[in-house]
């Protein structure tokens, strides 16, 4: 009787030892978002609220994760003038001027043909795992599922464009 005492105790601590212990994905995502931090990004967790999408009652909000360049200073007339914009994939009414399959959360009709046929490249060439893109005076985000550093590299080039177009 000791020893099944004994062995189950035993087999208690490895399971709590095991049940602490980081998983793969979560030792990649450590790793991800440190170089992440080392590339001049920010990293947040928030809720991204969609728009209301074609036969859906509701708009949606998914937990999602934004990486975030700064934009640097801007002066002051052009930061009260900025036109700030959102776009999300998914299939919506409000999708003006953006590619098949991405809609406008903040911004439709804000935004000239010269800058829509800016974002529409920029989306073009974004990872498919990124599900929306913003921008403000203060900065450029990126929402995206995490998948590997090279997508991470690839937003990151997206993202200095824009800040370099000005978007």
């Amino acid at each position: 009787m000791n020893y099944f005492i004994i062995a189950f105790v035993v087999v208690s601590l490895v399971g709590s030892v095991m049940w602490v212990m980081p998983t793969k994905r979560d030792k990649f995502l450590a790793a991800l978002r440190m170089e992440a931090k080392r590339l001049g990004f920010q990293v947040q967790l928030l809720k991204l609220k969609f728009p209301r999408e074609k036969g859906v009652l509701e708009a949606r909000e998914v937990s999602t994760i934004a990486y975030r360049l700064l934009r640097g200073k801007i002066d002051q007339a052009q930061h009260n003038g900025w036109q700030s914009w959102r776009v999300v994939k998914c299939e919506t009414n409000a999708c003006e001027g953006l590619l098949n399959g991405w809609g406008w959360v903040v911004g439709e009709r804000e935004l000239s043909v010269d800058k829509l046929e800016q974002i529409n490249a920029l989306l073009a060439a974004l990872p498919d795992s990124v599900i929306a893109l913003e921008s403000t005076p203060v900065h450029v985000s990126a929402f995206w599922g995490e998948q590997d550093e090279q997508q991470m590299h690839q937003i990151k080039e997206s993202l200095n464009q824009m800040i370099t177009m000005s978007l």
